[in-house]
């Protein structure tokens, strides 16, 4: 395993890579899946992070969980873009030194969850404003803040962008391309905290788009559920077996739309 930490803009990102071994193969190199956790833009969930990585580590991927900008001191100006530019850099940096790194430098997927899953959609959106070497491969949305309309998590948006005039900027069902990634969507029919319609707004923009995805809605679950196991769960929380199937599913869609 290399297991190291990156200097990335002001902040820091985690690597969780797959070592290769001679009676193996020296020269694999794997898919790498670049992980944003939530928190309403205003921290980073350990609960989406570590064990994220390391689940996708057992199915295959290398994993780097970025400790992306957050507006904890509550700045009315907000943080927008400083996020969408540390997750860039991420992305730059891994496909620079993809050899290094055991990964192919020609799939490189963004995974977020919550404000995360903001995170990783807008520079999915936005990734040409920054140069081809940008570019996402992949996009994996875990209950998705998307929007920044009625249905909106509002705290996320304005942890965001605070006093700035971006609301337009940051709806993301109204910046999708053609040039956005194939991407997969998971969320709950029962979030409590963001309504599964944001997922459903962004698969419809994809869908007018061309853009190859798939959205699963499960029937049930709170929001926030990570990888739905006893690991993750905070005390007083069960473990959500429905939804545990989710890191199989986007396995499955990574191999289809990026051959692996």
């Amino acid at each position: 395993m290399i297991y190291k930490t990156l200097k990335i803009n002001n902040t820091t990102a985690q690597t969780y890579i797959l070592s290769n071994y001679k009676d193996i193969d020296l020269q694999r190199r794997r898919p790498m899946i670049l992980i944003c956790p939530g928190g309403a833009y205003a921290y980073c969930s350990n609960r989406e992070a570590e064990a994220v990585a390391i689940r996708f580590n057992s199915l295959g991927y290398n994993a780097c969980v970025l400790e992306y900008t957050t507006n904890k001191d509550e700045k009315e100006e907000g943080i927008f873009p400083q996020p969408q530019d540390d997750l860039v850099a991420l992305i730059k940096t891994i496909r620079e030194n993809a050899d290094s790194f055991n990964t192919d430098k020609d799939k490189i997927i963004l995974m977020g969850f919550s404000a995360g899953g903001h995170l990783a959609a807008s520079v999915s959106c936005f990734w040409s404003e920054y140069g081809q070497d940008a570019k996402p491969n992949a996009c994996i949305l875990c209950y998705p803040v998307i929007t920044s309309g009625p249905l909106s998590h509002r705290k996320s948006i304005l942890n965001l962008i605070g006093n700035q005039d971006k609301l337009e900027k940051v709806s993301l069902e109204k910046q999708v391309t053609k040039n956005n990634p194939p991407t997969f969507i998971w969320t709950t029919k029962t979030d409590q905290s963001v309504p599964y319609e944001n997922s459903l707004m962004f698969k419809k923009a994809l869908d007018k788009n061309n853009v190859r995805n798939k959205l699963i809605v499960y029937p049930e679950g709170r929001h926030g559920l990570s990888l739905g196991t006893k690991e993750v769960m905070a005390p007083g929380f069960d473990e959500q077996k429905c939804i545990q199937s989710w890191p199989e599913e986007v396995d499955a869609f990574l191999t289809d739309v990026l051959g692996l």
